[in-house]
């Protein structure tokens, strides 16, 4: 693992450093393990953990490459992190979702075009038809908020975000604000947040996010007491 790690090291190294940018096709293992000065063992297992986390993409037959090295490569293993939290982390993350979709939301505001308001009117429409469904209306919430988030401009933020509000999590709310009669409730505030953007009021756009998110966070805490409490009466 040593081996592994410094290799690791030393690509990373090359790739900050301009040496090997974005797109570059990287030397034949054996020439490169003899400029860092490692075993060829060693750096085929940095490669396949750098292939991992989206830094390099290894084509069979051509050669290895360093990717685009964009967000939305780099940050997916968020999404996946996520989905493998257990309850009291999944409240963190909404803790950080409540940090960020807010100010994201109120930067959509004078940044989303004209088409993705239109998108988003139609969304809001699929979602008051399926308002007791919980599968479509977590396809509907998706949508929703990765229009709006998107419509900031900025990758890194998106990917973060989207990573951040895991199928899992919005699964777990919606189900909960189902079986708690509450859906209408998210639903009014998502056409807040559509009425804010369409105004292009930024300050409001964000707070009717943070109302929205405050919503999301408190709902999960109560689905997450009702099956610690469930699981607690059923005993071992």
């Amino acid at each position: 693992m040593a081996l592994t790690d410094e290799a690791i090291a030393k690509i990373r190294s090359m790739i900050q450093s301009g040496q090997l940018p974005p797109g570059t096709r990287l030397p034949p293992e054996p020439q490169l393990a003899a400029e860092m000065g490692l075993s060829r063992s060693g750096v085929r297992e940095a490669v396949k953990v750098l292939e991992s986390a989206r830094v390099l993409d290894v084509r069979r037959g051509d050669g290895t490459y360093v990717t685009s090295l964009a967000p939305r490569l780099l940050l997916e293993g968020v999404g996946v992190a996520v989905e493998l939290l257990q309850d009291d982390t999944l409240l963190e993350v909404m803790e950080v979702r409540r940090l960020l979709e807010p100010v994201a939301t109120g930067l959509a505001a004078v940044r989303m075009p004209e088409s993705d308001l239109d998108t988003l009117a139609k969304i809001l429409d699929d979602m008051r038809a399926a308002s007791d469904d919980a599968e479509l209306l977590i396809q509907y919430d998706t949508a929703f908020h990765r229009t709006v988030i998107a419509a900031t401009g900025n990758e890194t933020l998106a990917s973060l975000l989207e990573g951040l509000s895991s199928r899992t999590v919005r699964a777990r709310v919606w189900r909960g604000l189902i079986e708690g009669n509450a859906a209408h409730i998210t639903l009014a505030e998502h056409e807040a947040i559509y009425r804010a953007l369409r105004s292009r009021d930024q300050l409001l756009a964000q707070a009717s996010a943070m109302v929205h998110v405050n919503t999301s966070e408190a709902w999960l805490r109560t689905v997450l007491s009702n099956t610690a409490t469930t699981a607690g009466t059923q005993g071992p």
